[in-house]
């Protein structure tokens, strides 16, 4: 938001001209920008508890929980995992000294260097689950690379409504948006969109299925359940029923470490909803 408003105040040329929000940068063109240091940032570290899945000098994976935003956003920017994270990973230092750190863009602090942790991935708000965070810029850079490369493995865990009859299957539609909704779904010029599901157990009037995001895009499970007739308990925007929480959680993950090359494989446990 803050680059977006330099961007709007005039404070960004592109090869020495103001260009406005929306300009396609080229191959070779020169960047400038004009930032205040001094400025407060988002990435406040505050003292929220976690749940550490994993943890080594290169990451670091948190299961999520249902509710909490992955990073700062224009209408929230206190309480998200983002800023839970600048605290853990910098524990050491006080909230204020970690605060002092920030806005000398990254200068050693009593012979440490203040972490800042890289997002690779996210997660919806609603949505819980196992989220990956590199510690470092070349673990950053590397498992971004994965993640592109499509060498990372994801399965869901997801409760939703009626009976699934068929007991594994292949769900393909383009998903787009819808700029004068504000929202993402089923569109015929939208991006290819493939979700895999199977059944892990079948309730009265639910059923908990596991889910392959083949592609990535925003809200996609939530999406694809809602075609095959299926949404997910807790989406009441997709037809699910009212629930305390979207019942849909990131429950395992698989990719290869950026310093061993040696393949992790995480799994996290829910809070009981998939037993309704």
């Amino acid at each position: 938001m803050y680059l977006r408003d330099l961007v709007k105040q005039a404070s960004c040329e592109v090869n020495g001209r103001h260009e406005n929000i929306g300009y396609r940068l080229k191959p070779n063109d020169f960047i400038e920008i004009r930032v205040d240091h001094t400025r407060g940032t988002a990435m406040r570290a505050e003292n929220i508890p976690l749940d550490v899945v994993f943890e080594d000098d290169d990451l670091i994976v948190v299961n999520k929980p249902a509710g909490m935003l992955v990073h700062p956003s224009h209408r929230e920017n206190t309480g998200t995992l983002l800023n839970a994270l600048v605290f853990w990973l910098n524990r050491e230092f006080s909230t204020q000294r970690h605060e002092d750190a920030q806005t000398q863009s990254g200068v050693e602090n009593g012979g440490s260097s203040v972490v800042r942790p890289g997002l690779v991935h996210r997660l919806d708000k609603q949505t819980s689950g196992l989220v990956v965070v590199a510690k470092n810029p070349r673990a950053h850079r590397i498992l971004c690379n994965h993640w592109m490369k499509k060498r990372v493995e994801k399965r869901y865990l997801a409760l939703v409504e009626g009976i699934v009859d068929r007991d594994k299957g292949t769900i393909e539609a383009p998903i787009g948006r819808f700029a004068e909704l504000k929202s993402w779904s089923v569109k015929e010029d939208g991006k290819h969109s493939e979700s895999r599901f199977w059944v892990r157990e079948r309730f009265s009037d639910t059923t908990l299925l596991e889910l392959e995001p083949v592609t990535g895009r925003t809200n996609q499970l939530r999406i694809h359940c809602e075609l095959i007739g299926h949404p997910i308990v807790g989406d009441e925007m997709r037809g699910g029923r009212e629930f305390e929480r979207l019942c849909l959680h990131a429950h395992a993950i698989s990719f290869p470490h950026p310093s061993t090359g040696l393949q992790i494989s995480l799994t996290s446990a829910m809070d009981g909803w998939d037993r309704r």
